[in-house]
């Protein structure tokens, strides 16, 4: 039994995800966010004497609201018809209408050709002439091409090698079939995963519940629209992803998420972690893919962010100085090895030692260098906080209170700086914390040197008068070239 358990839950996460995938599309085609992806979509439809007149009506019907649901143009998805009974006609060409309106009433046009059943001589022709660049089909690796089988009946020819000859030629095969249809015959045509790709329905009068499953195979969610992405200024959509960007006046991060005002601004970052019996080890893991998180958004390196970290419970304990690593990848590492402390919440005594030694020139801290302290606590100190947080503050370190659960407000906005809300977080739930590490922006401006500027302000000055006593020497210069002139006349 042992080896089998991780085998289900393997199955049981995957079928999970796949849930939650088929969830956002159903939420982004409901709330209108969804695009459908550039394709060439052929119908292949069966029109042969079983398909009685009012049948072949309410197949027309199941097109046209396929038909709605996809972005149709000449740039994103084309559209064409191949109606067969024992020959094959085409119907509607890819290159032919460029609107959904021409295309539905191209479609209320089709009539029944009423006679045999020549399945493998249709997906023959859709093969050969419909998906042929001469009707508009395209030969992009990004468009992709799609055929759609509605068929009632046993075929009077063979499927099965034509239907692999298309499949190999890169078309997917969707195979629909109505009443007492031959599904062997659904499954030879059909493209794998069967399941995803064969569909059944008892008659023609119910074939329309199969067209929301259509829209959605063809349905790409707009990311950005949906907010299923981790930008922090600006998304950008891409066909089933998207891209992040800035605002003018920021710089986008190694990470491609976030954006920096002052990518040249050296700062000095010490995280204050809550390490005690409250937090619990499970949720312990999770801080610290939060603290990776933002070390994320960071810009490490010798000349620019340097990371320290102190974790604290009823004692303090530094896990490593700033400085020591100037790279992400030493230091994300680094926070994974941290223990758990476990023991009581002395935050005040942890917020004390980060003034008085973690900022300090013998720990790494660098003199000129902007000071930011961020302070994560999962629950209320058992000592005074008052006293120092405010020195923290006073100090000129830039402070970040971020509490989860049973934190206290009061105090997470004593230790937070002005304007608290900036500088203030809260959420009840641990697994929530990476929306903190999304809104939590550390973005330090290089303040002016007061000499240089004071520099610039003489060296200013200097130049005007300059400018000034030239102008002088011109004035006078202009008058002896006049008075010149006057005695030469």
């Amino acid at each position: 039994m042992t080896p089998t358990l991780p085998l289900f839950l393997l199955l049981l996460g995957l079928m999970g995800a796949q849930a939650t995938v088929d969830l956002r599309t159903a939420a982004a085609m409901a709330a209108g966010l969804c695009k459908t992806r550039p394709t060439d979509l052929v119908f292949i439809i069966d029109s042969s004497r079983s398909v009685r007149p009012a049948e072949f009506e309410q197949v027309k019907v199941f097109l046209a609201k396929v038909i709605e649901g996809l972005d149709v143009g000449p740039n994103a998805t084309r559209v064409g018809v191949v109606n067969y009974a024992s020959r094959v006609k085409n119907e509607v060409s890819l290159k032919t209408h460029r609107t959904k309106a021409g295309l539905v009433k191209a479609v209320t046009k089709i009539e029944p050709l009423s006679t045999g059943t020549m399945t493998g001589l249709a997906i023959q022709f859709s093969l050969n002439v419909a998906f042929s660049e001469g009707e508009g089909a395209r030969s992009k690796p990004e468009i992709s091409k799609v055929a759609i089988i509605v068929t009632d009946g046993r075929p009077q020819d063979n499927v099965k090698e034509v239907a692999q000859r298309a499949r190999d030629a890169g078309i997917e095969i969707f195979a629909i079939g109505v009443g007492r249809v031959d599904m062997s015959t659904l499954r030879q045509m059909a493209s794998d995963p069967l399941d995803d790709h064969v569909d059944y329905v008892e008659s023609y009068s119910v074939i329309e519940k199969l067209t929301k499953k259509f829209q959605e195979a063809f349905c790409v969610s707009d990311l950005c629209a949906t907010g299923d992405h981790d930008c922090e200024q600006v998304c950008i959509s891409t066909p089933g992803s998207y891209k992040c960007a800035c605002k003018d006046g920021f710089t986008l991060m190694d990470d491609g998420r976030s954006c920096s005002a002052c990518g040249n601004a050296a700062t000095d970052v010490v995280f204050l972690i809550d390490g005690s019996k409250s937090v619990r080890p499970e949720n312990f893991e999770l801080v610290k893919k939060w603290i990776n998180q933002i070390i994320d958004k960071l810009d490490v390196s010798e000349s620019k962010t340097h990371v320290g970290l102190v974790q604290y419970s009823s004692s303090v304990r530094q896990e490593f100085p700033l400085g020591r690593y100037n790279n992400k990848k030493d230091l994300k590492e680094a926070v994974k090895k941290m223990a758990y402390m476990e023991k009581g919440t002395m935050t005040g005594q942890a917020l004390r030692h980060m003034t008085e030694n973690s900022f300090s020139p013998g720990q790494g801290a660098r003199p000129g260098v902007t000071k930011v302290g961020i302070v994560f606590t999962d629950g209320r100190s058992q000592d005074y906080i008052g006293d120092a947080a405010k020195k923290a503050k006073d100090s000129g370190f830039k402070m970040y209170a971020v509490g989860v659960g049973n934190a206290v407000e009061d105090e997470l906005k004593e230790i937070a700086s002005e304007p608290i809300g900036e500088h203030y977080f809260y959420t009840a739930d641990f697994k929530t914390m990476n929306q903190i590490a999304k809104k939590l922006q550390i973005n330090i401006c290089q303040e002016e040197d007061p000499c240089e500027c004071d520099s610039l302000v003489k060296f200013q000055k200097k130049v005007e008068d300059a400018l000034q006593a030239l102008t002088k020497k011109l004035e006078s210069m202009s008058k002896r070239i006049a008075l010149l002139e006057n005695k030469i006349v």
